[in-house]
């Protein structure tokens, strides 16, 4: 397309997003107002789906294995690129959207609609999908364990944040509980006659302490006592404990979670007791696709998005790592609250009504929206997209 012909698609894209305005803003401070949190989404998936409905989105409830996931798709033709927008909507247990979730739903439905409407001489497939749990479960872990995510090309989100920008890493993260048991006594009159499970947990703690020395820099560790086992007389039959463990590396954390595994044997040797390990989540990293990042960076700044700064080389931990983990995507991190700003703070809650937060829901929308574009009026990009995707995997993978 003419370089004069594409600057007028996005003109028109901007043009009728700004239209949207009201009714998406509207949607945001809803959603803000009405807090749910992960797998009890109901209502925010409700005004989600209802807003898609209305606007000829063909809408599937309860998909992948979750009641509150959603999948809604547009078809311009049965060719072309399939772009994915994904959606989180979940609020924090006590807190709220204090991670500005309430943004990425409207964000990706003015994106989404403003594709349909100014882009319907180029064959694509609009496909939004709704992803709960993201701060609890990790719903898009169940969702892609169900076949969800095969049908789109490349997977794109948006994020409220301190600064406008784009990630390059992600921390892989397995979480477990661990429970010891042993055979309780009373700790004054027979001692000998107990095995401490809470011991069990004392020792692995002083082991993992151990394993630190051992590990590459980017290893996380964490862990607390969930469960000491009762009072201090009597020797515990059960005790419980949670751990996080963390790389930028899902190939490398594979291998710590295995000694892990083993010093979790040990300390259950050496204290005549039996313990048992449950998975609880299990994050992939992200694979970056630096050429993605840069088309949301360049329609970024044609947009004029406020504080632009360069890609995060380093990042917590999200079930979008999963997904970026098996096909291209990437996140516009939109900024509406100072830099330096925590997330899942009280920051976040005193700016999510404000005007920089309806300010950051038009630019995310804005921005996807000129990037699927970008994608869509050229077949070369979204192949070198592919391209970048699969060596960086493969070199992650070798690692």
């Amino acid at each position: 397309m003419h370089a004069k012909k594409e600057k007028e698609v996005k003109e028109n894209i901007f043009s009728y997003i700004e239209s949207l305005r009201s009714q998406l803003c509207a949607m945001g401070d809803n959603l803000f107002d009405n807090p749910e949190t992960g797998l009890q989404e109901f209502q925010s998936m409700k005004l989600l789906t209802e807003y898609l409905e209305k606007n000829d989105f063909s809408v599937e409830p309860g998909i992948g294995g979750l009641e509150t996931a959603f999948r809604a798709t547009w078809k311009q033709s049965e060719e072309g690129p399939s772009i994915g927008l994904l959606c989180e909507y979940d609020a924090l247990e006590g807190l709220g959207h204090a991670c500005a979730h309430h943004m990425q739903g409207p964000a990706i439905i003015g994106a989404a609609l403003a594709l349909q409407k100014c882009c319907r001489e180029m064959p694509h497939r609009i496909v939004i999908y709704g992803t709960p749990a993201e701060e609890t479960v990790g719903g898009k872990i169940t969702m892609l364990d169900n076949g969800c995510f095969r049908d789109i090309d490349v997977a794109l989100m948006m994020h409220g944040a301190p600064t406008t920008t784009t990630d390059i890493k992600s921390l892989a993260m397995s979480n477990f509980n661990v429970t010891f048991r042993g055979t309780s006594a009373h700790a004054a009159l027979a001692p000998e006659k107990g095995r401490s499970a809470l011991d069990g947990i004392l020792l692995l703690f002083q082991g993992i302490e151990f394993l630190r020395e051992h590990v590459l820099e980017d290893t996380r560790m964490h862990y607390t006592i969930t469960d000491a086992g009762g009072p201090g007389n009597v020797v515990p039959k059960k005790a419980t404990a949670w751990f996080s463990l963390r790389s930028y590396d899902r190939q490398y954390l594979d291998t710590v979670i295995r000694r892990f595994r083993k010093i979790v044997q040990g300390a259950a040797l050496m204290t005549e007791t039996e313990a048992e390990i449950t998975e609880t989540k299990s994050l992939d990293n992200k694979i970056p696709t630096l050429l993605l990042n840069k088309i949301l960076m360049d329609n970024a700044r044609l947009v004029n998005a406020p504080r632009r700064t360069p890609p995060r080389e380093k990042t917590g931990s999200t079930d979008f790592g999963n997904v970026m983990y098996r096909l291209p995507g990437s996140c516009i991190r939109v900024a509406f609250v100072p830099e330096g700003t925590s997330s899942h703070s009280e920051e976040y809650i005193k700016a999510g009504k404000s005007r920089e937060a309806h300010d950051a829901i038009i630019l995310g929308a804005k921005i996807l929206a000129a990037s699927a574009f970008d994608i869509l009026n050229s077949p070369k990009v979204l192949k070198e997209i592919h391209k970048e995707f699969e060596r960086n995997k493969a070199a992650f993978l070798e690692t």
